[in-house]
């Protein structure tokens, strides 16, 4: 099911001006320089920036193009997707489904997915003549439910790689949007995993199970649950798996330049998934992306609704990498959003988290979370500020996605009075 567009959006309340809420609208004015600039000098189509403080929004603009191919300009409530912004949005659902006593972190994902109990991990072995080749061993322990809220299931994605493994995942065609989770559930369980349980941080695939998982315990699909349940109760009217043919002409595209990579995960109207995927195939708006923040930020609630326990988003957004953990290769890939100790960040469930004042290479506050997408969307939220910042932005690039999160940091944190 599409959300439908006849429902009005409900953006959050707005600020009087910048200032009421400690914004200097003049050093604002920074944010809004730099990306005209580079909307003028076809660096980036176009792109949608939100700034909240106080529960209030200081700072809505858009820029350039939703379709610069089409030379339709951008909108308040053009529709992205957002990729890898659809992880938090999925770990609360689960976390819902924890606090009605359906899930329990401690649990291997066995209880609930029985075909993933005997898991086996790829081991790369170099042969005499420099061939490799996989020899699996068996896993040491079962893969937890928590293991997959924080990358460290050994899954992995075949999208981002060379390893052998990533191989398979490529092979067994993982990303398909035409299959169900349930079909996806199937693949995994014929596949190795890329490390031990519990031993490495691994950005892939494992959120992606954890949607089913959601669909298993909550007893429809993720589509239905995320709209009926987080969705539509937060006034978040175009965000879904889905969207319908009045939201369709609201769908923000990258520019294609000769030579660049498309999106990563691209979601096509003419041919609308079957898979639900709780990793990355979720659509949204930056005012609806922001409402979700602001529950976050709120401690579980917005406006009246309450989706989660103040405890629950606590545990969510701290740190739950275990000492000693090691990382996969793409996590350097990751950027600005990397849970690298060497950047003061760890990862929480869906989210990464500052937990250091210094080694970051851009501004924030100690427990500030945040979290990007492969196809340019970022956000984050800073409660030591009671600030909520979105971008949406459709760039394949990873420097480029990089350059404007940091960027985007530098800015806002310069306008706080």
């Amino acid at each position: 099911m599409a959300m439908t567009g006849a429902a009005l959006a409900a953006p959050l309340p707005k600020a009087a001006k910048p200032e009421a809420v400690g914004l200097a609208s003049q050093r604002l004015q920074r944010v809004t320089d730099a990306f005209n600039a580079d909307v003028s000098s076809g660096k980036i189509p176009g792109a949608v920036v939100l700034i909240a403080r106080d529960g209030k929004v200081a700072y809505l603009q858009t820029f350039g193009f939703q379709d610069r191919a089409a030379n339709s300009s951008m909108r308040a409530d053009s529709i992205f997707r957002v990729a890898s912004l659809t992880k938090p949005v999925t770990m609360v659902a689960a976390l819902m489904l924890v606090e009605e006593g359906k899930l329990q972190l401690m649990d291997p994902v066995s209880v609930y997915l029985p075909q993933l109990k005997q898991l086996q991990v790829g081991v790369e072995v170099k042969e005499g003549s420099g061939e490799r080749r996989l020899a699996l061993e068996p896993a040491r322990r079962e893969v937890t439910v928590q293991d997959l809220m924080r990358h460290t299931s050994g899954m992995t994605y075949g999208i981002f790689g060379d390893s052998l493994v990533q191989r398979a995942y490529r092979a067994a065609d993982t990303m398909n949007d035409q299959q169900t989770n349930e079909q996806l559930i199937d693949k995994l369980a014929q596949l190795p995993l890329a490390f031990q349980p519990g031993s490495a941080f691994e950005y892939g695939m494992s959120n992606d199970v954890i949607g089913r998982v959601i669909e298993v315990r909550g007893g429809v699909d993720l589509n239905r649950f995320i709209v009926e349940r987080i969705a539509k109760p937060l006034g978040m009217q175009n965000t879904a798996f889905l969207l319908d043919s009045q939201q369709t002409t609201r769908l923000a595209q990258p520019q294609v330049a000769p030579g660049a990579p498309p999106l990563v995960i691209g979601y096509n109207p003419a041919k609308p998934p079957q898979w639900f995927s709780g990793g990355g195939g979720l659509l949204s708006t930056a005012e609806d992306y922001a409402r979700f923040c602001q529950m976050l930020l709120n401690g579980g609630e917005l406006d009246g609704v309450r989706v989660l326990s103040r405890k629950s988003v606590e545990l969510m957004t701290s740190n739950h990498l275990p000492p000693g953990v090691s990382y996969g290769a793409f996590t350097q890939e990751l950027g600005l959003t990397a849970p690298l100790p060497q950047y003061g960040q760890g990862y929480g469930l869906g989210v990464g988290v500052r937990q250091e004042a210094g080694r970051s290479m851009v501004p924030g506050s100690v427990g500030d979370y945040f979290w990007g997408g492969a196809t340019g969307p970022y956000f984050w939220v800073d409660p030591q500020e009671k600030l909520v910042v979105v971008m949406m932005l459709q760039v394949a690039d990873m420097q480029l996605r990089t350059h404007y999160r940091s960027l985007l940091r530098n800015l806002v944190y310069q306008a706080l009075q």
